[in-house]
């Protein structure tokens, strides 16, 4: 065991030492020392073989016939039959093909790797008589509260208790700005704090984080194969051995031994093997650094099939929180309807009123108006005399009691208000209706856009499925160009409609915030978590999305179609280029020691041509 470790330490010094040996023994043929030329490839030969050997018979231990045994046999008999030159350099070639593959592998793991080294190792603990104390991060429980300086790593999950920042959050959700932290609001272990100071009573720590939780994740699903991955592999189990064999026939029949050694070199499927995983690799690292977490190769494979996207409304394709969405004003600004209908709101604390006041406070409108006789009217809405002027806001009921008539032009404006689903304030100033406010949930601006790239990009039927009214519903999916909707559907409805769509042959993928669509989510080819973190979104879903963003679903769509075609690239490579090499040794151009230069070379192919998936998408993606 201790052999093996330490060759495995000294790899690049017998690959550099192999390397220079065989400079001196060509120098020595060069000069015509002819014994100089023989000794020092045959010793170059023996001490390049040694760490191929041991890994071969590692192999053969665990009842595996590998690459390292049919180089080890090639080599064996390149010196039966004296050509020393021949085993030198292919021992040399495979060293450092395997040399340069870790290399090129050890960059497709970057952002893996980058994941890990921002994971801190010690918080700073606010004591009980004010002070602090360096602890090691293992020792952080929930509840400690820690103090996070500029330029440190947050090293739990808390809410802020004190102090205000920027954090830069792309380590978890993709997002590239740094994000305003202030009391009450949520931070994540990992996260860079860019500016300011902040106090953080600690939520989740150590593996429980959302960060351990995204590493864990990232670096189990490297290992999760795809389906062409798990296919080469048992094809190799079978491949390798027929190599053997078919060099043992070729040497009975032709009775030529070096064509039979060569035959084995020749044989050896390195493309093939390392084209699949290198592809999923790179294309989950891909993802991880942009906030997009691919549950492994078979995930990717799966997603890149599907051809029916189901989406989750609330939260979703809108934004889940209630807004003032319309403003129709038919007397006087619509500046002074906000603030007066605001300022009567004040005193309620009805959702629809919240909007509005919301709405009144971003257009920094002047809220402090004078309030008298304020009455809040159950099931109608709210009045009061604003600056005495007299002020209601409600349905057409609170209309109708304070005899309030609408004009056949208003009530034209209200049926086209109540079309869009929002729900419908209607403003009465001194006895005459002056505007209506719409409120309702925001759809995505971004939205649009996005179901149509995930269109273009392959995607082939859009369908929303939804818990809200028909009406708000076929509004939203007018406004979208969705293709079909469903609504006032239960969760249990909408795992029925998923299994319909499965049963008429499509592949579907489920979008939604992972927590009351979990069914969905876990019934779907694919299920999708936009914009959560939480535990049940990384346990139900097979891609979770950490920042709510279409870019990101669009951008995860596409990378893990690019990925199986790369995959299917390197294979197409690795295949070809046996086939090159077997009619080179038929034509009788292609030797043992050009044969397995070939062979290196075409490693290095699929490993680079897996890492242009590193930077896919690396430019701003647009969603049209």
């Amino acid at each position: 065991m201790k052999f093996q470790k330490w060759l495995q330490d000294h790899s690049q010094h017998i690959t550099w030492l192999s390397a220079a040996l065989i400079v001196l023994g060509y120098a020595g043929k060069f000069t015509h020392v002819g014994w100089l030329y023989a000794w020092v490839l045959a010793i170059a030969s023996l001490i390049a073989v040694v760490p191929i050997a041991v890994h071969a018979f590692q192999a053969l231990k665990v009842k595996v016939v590998s690459i390292e045994l049919l180089v080890t046999i090639a080599v064996i008999g390149a010196f039966v039959i004296g050509e020393y030159n021949e085993s030198a350099i292919v021992t040399f070639l495979f060293l450092f093909g395997n040399f340069l593959e870790q290399k090129t592998l050890s960059k497709t793991r970057e952002s893996i790797r980058s994941l890990t080294d921002m994971a801190p190792t010690t918080a700073q603990v606010l004591q009980a008589d004010g002070t602090t104390e360096d602890t090691d991060v293992d020792d952080v429980e929930v509840g400690d509260v820690v103090v996070v300086k500029t330029g440190a790593a947050i090293p739990v999950d808390g809410v802020v208790v004190a102090g205000s920042g920027y954090a830069d959050e792309a380590a978890v959700t993709g997002e590239s700005r740094a994000v305003r932290k202030t009391d009450g609001e949520q931070v994540f272990s990992g996260t860079i704090l860019s500016d300011g100071a902040l106090n953080v009573r600690a939520t989740k720590v150590g593996d429980d984080t959302t960060f351990a939780k995204i590493v864990e994740l990232v670096e189990d699903a490297q290992d999760t194969k795809s389906h062409a991955e798990k296919f080469i592999d048992r094809f190799a189990q079978y491949y390798t051995p027929a190599v053997l064999l078919i060099a043992l026939l070729v040497g009975l029949i032709s009775q030529d031994f070096k064509l039979a050694i060569t035959v084995l070199v020749l044989g050896c499927p390195g493309a093939l093997v390392i084209g699949a995983p290198v592809s999923n690799v790179a294309g989950i690292g891909n993802g991880a650094k942009r906030g997009i977490l691919v549950k492994g190769g078979e995930a990717m494979d799966q997603f890149a099939k599907i051809d029916t996207f189901v989406f989750d409304k609330t939260g979703t394709l809108t934004k889940g929180e209630t807004a003032v969405s319309d403003v129709v004003v038919f007397t006087g600004s619509k500046d002074d309807l906000l603030a007066q209908t605001a300022a009567l709101e004040s005193l309620s604390d009805h959702p629809l009123g919240r909007a509005v006041i919301e709405a009144a406070t971003r257009r920094k409108l002047n809220l402090n108006l004078e309030l008298t006789d304020h009455q809040t009217i159950r099931g109608q809405g709210v009045t009061a005399k604003v600056a005495g002027v007299d002020v209601c806001a409600g349905n057409e009921k609170l209309l109708a009691a304070h005899h309030v008539a609408l004009t056949p032009e208003q009530q034209a404006a209200v049926s086209k208000l109540q079309q869009t689903g929002s729900s419908l304030i209607i403003v009465a100033v001194a006895g005459q209706v002056a505007g209506l406010i719409g409120v309702s949930d925001i759809v995505r601006p971004e939205a649009k856009a996005a179901l149509a790239a995930l269109k273009k990009a392959g995607a082939k039927h859009l369908v929303m499925l939804t818990g809200d009214n028909q009406t708000t519903a076929d509004y939203v999916a007018r406004t979208l160009g969705v293709d079909e909707v469903h609504a006032e559907l239960m969760p249990d409805q909408k795992v029925e409609f998923v299994k319909q769509f499965q049963a008429a042959g499509q592949r579907v993928a489920f979008v939604g915030d992972g927590i009351n669509d979990s069914p969905s989510l876990a019934t779907a080819d694919i299920g999708i978590a936009m914009g959560s973190g939480t535990d049940v979104a990384i346990e139900t879903s097979d891609v979770v999305l950490m920042q709510s963003s279409f870019k990101a679903l669009v951008h995860a769509y596409r990378l893990a179609k690019k990925t199986v075609l790369n995959t299917r690239e390197n294979v197409t490579i690795a295949i070809l280029v046996v086939a090159f090499l077997l009619l080179g040794l038929v034509a009788g151009f292609i030797y043992m020691a050009s044969g397995m230069f070939v062979h290196e070379a075409s490693i290095l192919v699929v490993i680079f041509n897996a890492m242009r998936l590193i930077n896919f998408g690396g430019r701003a993606e647009k969603l049209d």
